[in-house]
């Protein structure tokens, strides 16, 4: 990796800041937000297909809340300050996990409904300090790629292995190679919820996914969330720094704490185990590793703009439009633009990493025809603009499936 995400994605106007907003805080601009809609419409499908249901919660939640969970007591101080509204203390919530505890507990469960996964794609808000703040790697409103599995104990390993396979997926579709994983343990201090035994069986059920999955990896104690072990994927910034982008956490404590049960087979009350997962992480941190990895010339599926149509001259400038307009009814993302020099404009999409540019000169534009240039300098012979626009459509889907497609003929 190259250049670093703030600089490129400033550069690419994908995102930027203003100190009226705050620090922490970025705002995303057209070209980052196309890409961004690509890819969470493409998590949402993915996991749709692999049996979760999809919620929205809100973005907040009342003090108790947070302190029945335990987030209260270890991370308040990463929590921004409650508001005071009437007689309750209204915090913006830290993570998802417990609107969702309280979503399985809306309903009367039965084991049949098991496993249940609630998955959602929901803000939560971290007090982070000002200097480990950082492009958006580091910020304060992070929107999560998250989801919660209720199953039955014995349910468990099959879960965490099937959100592996899942990961391993999305992971291969957004072109992601994961530095290393780590099994993070509990540590020695007190900051830990539930008894040895439960914690035991969790980490057990870890290690076997890792195991059968054939994943190598290091253990790492003391880095557990306060309410169970987890497995944490780790990515590698262009400064060589390890973040933490996907994970998979067993949690026995928050179900006992909101009292979550399901009717068991022989008629009894049983208790299931709450399994955290996000496959791709915040969609900050995601994104700020996603464009150093393609250094801004992102996968055709979720390239900000996957066709610029350029006309040779005024005298095409119409057919330019009209091809462009036929591009985005096919679905594809596309822009024409017509000023400046040809030289100039192919130049600054190339710039814009932008993977196919059309070119629309007298004879394209008397025979509706197009010449693409791809972003590696390679051109195409001329072709018909509808044989194009079908190209670039099975371009994108089968580099969204993780194939290399500038790299074959």
């Amino acid at each position: 990796m190259n250049a670093d995400h703030r600089k490129l994605g400033r550069e690419l106007d994908l995102f930027d800041s203003d100190p009226l907003i705050g620090a922490g805080l970025p705002f995303w601009l057209p070209a980052g937000a196309a890409a961004r809609h690509e890819v969470e419409s493409y998590l949402y499908e993915l996991e749709r297909r692999a049996g979760y249901q999809h919620v929205y919660s809100p973005a907040m939640g009342k003090r108790q809340m947070y302190e029945l969970s335990g987030h209260w007591r270890n991370f308040a101080d990463d929590m921004f300050p409650p508001m005071v509204l009437g007689g309750d203390e209204l915090v913006l919530r830290p993570s998802l996990c417990p609107h969702h505890a309280l979503i399985f507990k809306s309903r009367q469960r039965s084991y049949r409904d098991l496993p249940l996964r609630i998955a959602e794609l929901g803000p939560m808000y971290r007090a982070e300090r000002s200097g480990v703040l950082g492009g958006l790697s580091r910020v304060r409103s992070i929107q999560l790629n998250d989801a919660h599995i209720f199953c039955a104990l014995d349910q468990v390993g099959d879960e965490v292995s099937g959100v592996l396979r899942l990961m391993g997926v999305a992971h291969k579709a957004l072109g992601l190679r994961p530095s290393s994983f780590r099994l993070s343990l509990r540590g020695d201090d007190g900051k830990y919820a539930g008894n040895d035994d439960l914690w035991e069986r969790a980490s057990a059920f870890l290690r076997a996914a890792l195991d059968i999955s054939g994943i190598s990896y290091q253990e790492a104690p003391g880095e557990a969330a306060f309410y169970g072990p987890k497995i944490d994927i780790q990515v590698e910034d262009a400064a060589g720094r390890e973040w933490s982008l996907s994970t998979i956490q067993i949690d026995f404590h928050q179900p006992a704490q909101f009292g979550l049960e399901y009717i068991a087979p022989d008629g009894g009350r049983e208790r299931p185990v709450m399994v955290h997962r996000s496959l791709a992480g915040s969609m900050e941190r995601l994104f700020g590793h996603l464009i150093e990895v393609h250094q801004g010339a992102f996968p055709i599926w979720y390239a900000p703009v996957q066709l610029d149509v350029l006309p040779v001259s005024a005298e095409q400038s119409a057919d330019a439009s009209r091809l462009r307009d036929r591009a985005v009814e096919s679905g594809l993302r596309a822009e024409a633009h017509h000023d400046g020099s040809i030289g100039a404009r192919i130049r600054a999409s190339v710039e814009r990493r932008v993977p196919y540019v059309g070119i629309v000169g007298k004879r394209e534009a008397a025979d509706d025809l197009v010449a693409l240039r791809l972003r590696d300098g390679r051109q195409l012979p001329a072709m018909p603009a509808a044989e194009a626009l079908a190209l670039i459509a099975s371009a994108a889907a089968d580099s969204q499936a993780g194939v290399d497609v500038l790299a074959r003929p």
